[in-house]
């Protein structure tokens, strides 16, 4: 179907789709909105983002309902309050010539007591996040008993973010007959799951390939050094001046880090992430959407809500833990139609990983190098030169020509140009001639950690039992070492002990560091080990006199022995078992160097 018009949508629908400028249907709403105008039926649909997924349940849902009515006949769950609101806002303007239509947002981060008021005013169609919810309807705040349509929309980023419970509870307080939309970018096993719980015999549509990522991007991967993952960000903003760019992190802290040393480091950047307050969120995207921030760093979860179209660059400065979740980050550019580059910033420790994205989106990557100090330097130039070539003269300037003139008459044309460029140019050169090459040989069959054998494996006196996996273990020994993330890898956690392994060269800095390393009144104990990577076998110590560990698998107090410089004697400390030790946070460090790029806010 090539119009709005076939797909049997009423007329104050397709006014409203006039309004907005809406030619043609994407694909996704050219399958499913004549499935749930004509039938009553259960529905699968798997779409990218920015395909239109919210005016294919949003344009059935509002033909079908009864406006007259003050009964809430339409629940569409998604995972966070950004997109809460957006399909919100969205569903209002497809719906503005429908009299009397009431869509109200229920969300985290807002009054409770407010949104319960708009609801009882007679709101036929919710739009909610899992918890708000769930909470609304313990308080008997809301009543679904009699919606007729159900949706979950982006339903498997809401499994991921562990919403499961919440979903099912909601689902029990409505009626068994009614109609259920899922629709999701990916289809992992928790979504067929759901979808086997609550659906009966549901249509299935898919636009491309399941999982798979939009051909309206490209994808790009550049390997530096872990230590380099920083400078590589910059340069790449640095090398694409007019960028509009998402910059993923995976945790909070991460994201807030790297936004503050954007800020610092005098770009346009600004942090998303649920540490934020909603009135904080709200000033961050107001400012993203306005492109007063260029590059706006943030957590996955955080993310879910941006719905801006001309976003130019995805840039992943760390990959996801869940491969899958590669997806939407993709999915922030190429949309409406427009190209996107997705770039990953990967170490040797984690670029075997892309094998594994390749596969998932059925693409592949373009490895590319980072661009050195003079390539950058010329791109800047011709950037500002076509900038200045293209502005509109403003006739203002017109009254101080004379002054102007008087001041370069005997400055030749040329001489004017250079002078007028190295204003810019001078800033990046002085940045760039002495910068090194960050690019680091190797492809996507890559190297995986411990391959090349120059690496050492360590035991460590914590596990299970005292609240670590192997992400919170990895981020301690990170922080505490002061270590780049893909620095220490291979981590392994037992039930009250635990293995990682770094690079040789730093098995001094890290037994070192641990050489009575008291945390929390707890010595936190760390011994190169005999295990190879399986995590079967106990630590041994590799000092003067290295002593073998006892075989037992338990924290306790042990004696450690050994001497430095002007000890006298061994050193006996009774190591306490109770209480575990917690990563301590590193302080905030502001570095005071004067040859730190700074860029012009643009």
């Amino acid at each position: 179907m090539n119009t709005f018009q076939e797909l049997g949508l009423n007329q104050d629908l397709l006014q409203a789709i006039t309004d907005m400028g809406f030619e043609t249907p994407s694909d996704v709403q050219a399958q499913a909105i004549p499935i749930l105008l004509d039938q009553d039926t259960d529905l699968v649909a798997l779409a990218q983002t920015g395909t239109g997924k919210t005016a294919a349940f949003g344009f059935p849902m509002l033909q079908k309902i009864q406006i007259d009515s003050r009964t809430t006949q339409g629940l569409i769950l998604s995972p966070t309050r950004e997109l809460c609101l957006q399909i919100t806002n969205e569903l209002k303007q497809y719906g503005k010539y429908c009299k009397g239509l009431n869509v109200v947002a229920i969300y985290g981060g807002a009054s409770i007591t407010e949104q319960a008021r708009d609801v009882k005013k007679g709101a036929q169609i919710i739009v909610a996040t899992p918890g708000r919810m769930k909470d609304m309807i313990s308080r008997r705040l809301v009543d679904i008993s009699k919606i007729e349509y159900a949706v979950l929309d982006e339903a498997d980023e809401m499994l991921n973010m562990g919403f499961y419970e919440d979903i099912t509870d909601i689902l029990s307080h409505t009626p068994e007959e009614k109609n259920t939309w899922l629709f999701s970018a990916t289809m992992p096993k928790e979504v067929a799951t759901i979808a086997k719980k609550f659906m009966s015999n549901p249509v299935e549509i898919t636009v491309g390939h399941k999982n798979v990522g939009s051909d309206q991007v490209s994808h790009e991967y550049y390997l530096v050094n872990a230590r380099d993952r920083y400078s590589a960000l910059k340069r790449l903003a640095d090398a694409n001046p007019d960028i509009f760019s998402v910059i993923f992190c995976r945790t909070k802290r991460d994201t807030q880090k790297v936004a503050e040393k954007l800020i610092e480091d005098g770009y346009s950047a600004g942090a998303l992430h649920g540490d934020l307050s909603q009135n904080q969120r709200d000033l961050v995207m107001k400012s993203f959407r306005n492109k007063q921030i260029q590059m706006l760093v943030a957590t996955d979860v955080a993310a879910r809500g941006i719905d801006v179209d001309d976003i130019t660059h995805v840039i992943n400065y760390q990959l996801p833990d869940e491969i899958e979740t590669y997806t939407h980050r993709s999915g922030r550019t190429g949309r409406a139609g427009k190209t996107g580059v997705s770039m990953v910033i990967v170490s040797k420790s984690e670029v075997r990983k892309i094998k594994s994205i390749e596969r998932i989106i059925k693409k592949n990557f373009e490895k590319k190098d980072i661009p050195d100090g003079m390539e950058i330097c010329e791109v800047q130039l011709m950037s500002l030169a076509n900038k200045i070539h293209n502005t509109e003269i403003n006739h203002e300037i017109d009254k101080y020509l004379d002054s102007i003139n008087q001041l370069f008459e005997d400055t030749s044309k040329d001489e004017l140009i250079k002078k007028f460029f190295s204003v810019e140019f001078t800033r990046f050169f002085n940045y760039y001639q002495k910068s090194q090459n960050l690019n680091i040989s190797g492809d996507v069959s890559g190297d995986r950690p411990g391959d090349s054998g120059d690496n050492t494996r360590y035991f460590i006196n914590v596990g299970r039992k005292d609240g670590y996996d192997w992400m919170k273990l990895k981020d301690f020994l990170k922080d505490v070492l002061e270590l780049g993330r893909d620095d220490v890898f291979k981590v392994d956690v037992k039930e009250s002990f635990s293995f990682f392994t770094t690079e040789s060269k730093l098995q001094e800095k890290v037994l070192a560091f641990f050489t009575d390393f008291k945390h929390d009144g707890r010595f936190v104990n760390v011994e190169v080990s005999e295990d190879k990577g399986r995590g079967t076998s106990r630590g041994k110590r590799r000092r003067d006199g290295g002593s073998k560990r006892r075989r037992d698998d338990k924290p306790r107090g042990e004696r450690r022995s050994g001497s430095r410089s002007g000890d006298s004697g061994d050193r006996r400390s009774r190591r306490s078992s109770e209480g575990a030790p917690k990563p301590r946070r590193s302080e905030n460090r502001t570095s005071t160097s004067s040859s730190r790029p700074r860029r012009s806010r643009r």
